[in-house]
């Protein structure tokens, strides 16, 4: 299992990667677009494709994770930050956002997504934000 963390931006998200790539001297490995999404049924608005889906960054041997925000999404400073849970244990991550929706907010319940068979995100009773992710084997 592994912990990691995930920096949400507000459209700027492709200038912050290549800063902090620089920043620590590491290489961008890839980059996801809302255009990439492989579902027809789910449609993004024009001026949204560009925006990115997800990517990340190896920093001292830690992945460090990075998206935008879709136009239409509430973005705010300081509430940016998500902790991923990675597992490759599906229950684990089943027990886990069982707990952390107890008295808090349901953001994705737990399903299967085109880069997890088990994904999840979760806000608990203090506010912090969780992503929970089955690894791939």
């Amino acid at each position: 299992m592994s912990i990691e963390v995930y920096l949400i931006f507000n459209g700027n998200c492709r200038e912050a990667v290549q800063f902090y790539s620089e920043v620590f001297n590491t290489k961008l490995e890839q980059m996801m677009t809302y255009a990439d999404i492989p579902n027809p049924e789910y449609q993004v608005a024009e001026e949204a494709k560009n925006l990115v889906l997800h990517t990340f960054l190896m920093i001292n041997g830690n992945r460090v994770m990075f998206c935008d925000v879709l136009p239409d999404q509430p973005f705010t400073v300081g509430n940016n930050v998500s902790i991923m849970i990675s597992s490759k244990n599906m229950d684990e991550i089943k027990t886990y956002f069982n707990k952390l929706k107890v008295g808090g907010k349901v953001e994705m319940d737990i399903q299967e997504t085109f880069w997890s068979k088990c994904y999840g995100m979760v806000t608990d009773r203090f506010g912090v934000n969780w992503q929970l992710m089955l690894e791939s084997e």
